[in-house]
């Protein structure tokens, strides 16, 4: 069983103008809630820890889930708002955001949300900012401490400067995990915000001493790579008519995770067995997979039958 935690909401596209404004659309979203779908839809157990609100955009959430048989039992539910993501697309599809979540229930998940959790955890997923905003943040924390060494934990710091714009505390968090984080994935725009001018090669060589098994770096049209103790391996991206990246290092995590988990590689001592070729083909197959949804309105990430 996988547990993906951190934020659901919706994410809100403009589709157009009117006499008198704007028309929206709005579509269910949130960095985990995209690798929790994801996971589901690639045919992997899974159950979301989140903060989801009682009011019908909650209820949608919910609702998603439900159709992809999420395991629902640690989503903690208020009566607070949802967190809307407004979503600007530029010219190539590439997606910025906008988020409206000042008390939003995604934020207000307290620790004994924890005690609802599956018994059989094999790996968790934390990250975006979740991870660093509390109370919620906290109680992540606390996840990853009791199963340090139990779990093998992932994390995608997945940066969002307008929720919290104070990159010491993204820094922070990150320095935090890397000591508790088995798997490390990061874009290369996170990487630059985080560590200006910095050397990928040393950066991932840095996070691999202080503990971690595989680091990865996105790296958007350009490809990906990763870093284990013993090996590096680069993969190009898939070629595809874009229509929006938004969900595509979402659906990334969940397909890396998926071929780790059906390989028999969610620990880091598995991993650190891996050679080049195996390697090579987990990024491959979690470039196949981004690059579906790239090719799809939104985070609509693919199933396991697309990827056969």
């Amino acid at each position: 069983m996988f547990v993906v935690c951190g934020e659901a909401l919706m994410d809100v596209f403009s589709t157009g103008t009117t006499p008198t404004g704007v028309t929206l659309d709005a579509r269910v979203g949130g960095s985990p809630f995209n690798v929790a779908l994801g996971l589901a839809r690639l045919a992997q157990p899974v159950a979301f820890l989140g903060g989801v609100s009682r009011g019908f955009l909650g209820e949608r959430l919910m609702h998603a889930l439900a159709d992809e048989q999420v395991d629902t039992r640690a989503v903690w539910r208020s009566d607070a708002p949802t967190t809307l993501g407004l979503v600007g697309l530029n010219a190539a599809g590439a997606a910025s955001y906008a988020f409206y979540g000042e008390g939003a229930a995604d934020r207000l998940v307290p620790p004994q949300a924890l005690d609802a959790l599956p018994a059989d955890i094999a790996a968790i997923h934390i990250g975006s900012y979740n991870a660093v905003i509390e109370p919620v943040a906290s109680t992540l924390r606390t996840l990853v401490s009791r199963h340090q060494g139990r779990s093998l934990v992932a994390y995608d710091p997945n940066i969002r400067l307008s929720v919290e714009p104070d990159l010491d505390r993204w820094r922070e968090q990150l320095q935090w995990m890397l000591p508790r984080t088995q798997l490390l994935k990061i874009s290369d725009e996170d990487l630059a915000s985080l560590y200006p001018g910095a050397d990928p090669q040393e950066m991932a060589s840095g996070w691999l001493a202080q503990g971690v098994a595989l680091v990865v770096l996105t790296r958007g049209a350009l490809g990906a790579l990763a870093w284990t103790a013993s090996h590096q391996v680069q993969v190009p991206t898939v070629p595809v008519q874009v229509i929006d990246t938004v969900g595509a290092g979402d659906t990334f995590q969940a397909a890396l995770l998926t071929w780790l988990a059906e390989h028999g590689a969610l620990s880091a001592q598995a991993i650190s067995q891996l050679d080049a070729q195996a390697l090579t083909q987990a990024l491959e197959f979690a470039a196949r997979a981004a690059a579906i949804t790239c090719s799809r309105r939104g985070a609509d990430m693919p199933r396991r039958a697309e990827l056969s």
